[in-house]
Parts: structure tokens; sequence; C-alpha cells
């Protein structure tokens, strides 16, 4: 029903850079959504915490949540999902369902870093039911 991706032109996610996905345009039914993070091997860390901010129309936030996406294997050191050369791409479905009065989403990388090495881009799906 939905994807769209953010990309960063540095490969650099600042801490004070909001991705905002835009879902007015999509009708009342929705399905499971999903984040994608797109990442290279510099990125220093096994996971990526991002802070999710769902508004209305209105700029009512609807849904406020930390969600963890884990970009390499603790054990292996491996990077998880499909890639090329030093780039992949890993997705994680969100714990719950956008709401249907959404109209906004919001990621913030929460990760305590003024500049996050290694994120090229993230995205948002939304599948159908």
């Amino acid at each position: 029903m939905y994807e769209e991706y953010h990309s960063f032109d540095s490969e650099r996610w600042q801490e004070s850079d909001s991705i905002y996905f835009d879902l007015s345009s999509l009708d009342s039914v929705r399905g499971k959504a999903v984040v994608g993070v797109r990442y290279t091997e510099d990125y220093p860390f096994s996971n990526c915490y991002l802070k999710l901010i769902i508004r209305d129309s209105s700029a009512l936030v609807l849904m406020d949540s930390l969600v963890n996406v884990p970009v390499f294997d603790r054990q292996t050191g491996k990077p998880i999902g499909q890639g090329f050369g030093n780039t992949f791409t890993t997705y994680d479905t969100l714990p719950f369902a956008i709401p249907m009065k959404a109209s906004e989403v919001i990621f913030l990388q929460y990760m305590r870093q003024a500049e996050l090495e290694g994120i090229e881009a993230i995205g948002l799906k939304v599948l159908k039911p």
C-alpha cells in the first residue's frame, strides 16, 4: 500500500534529523507496518534504536514508542538482511499496527550519538491486510 525511503547523502544520520513519512493519502484500511534500515559495514553498533512518533492530521501524537532494529548478528557479527558489496538492508515488522487516524510517521535516531555513521536510508512500508 505504501513504501518510501529517505536517504542520507553523507551516510550519516544526525541526531537532529527527523524522518517524516506522509500517510495522509492512504485509505482507511491498513495492514502491518515494516521499518527498513539500509546500512553499511561502517555502522558501529549491532542494532539501531529508533524513536517512532505517529501523529494525526491535527498533529496530535497518537503513539510515541521506541523500536529496536537488529542490524548485525550479536554472535557472528555478520550483517542481518540482504545486501550487495558493503551495503545491506534489514526489515523489521513494527510490533503494533499504524492507527487508522495516522497521517504522519516520524523516525528519530535514538542511539545517543550526535552523528550516526553508516546509515544510508530509513524506510517505511505499510502492507495490505
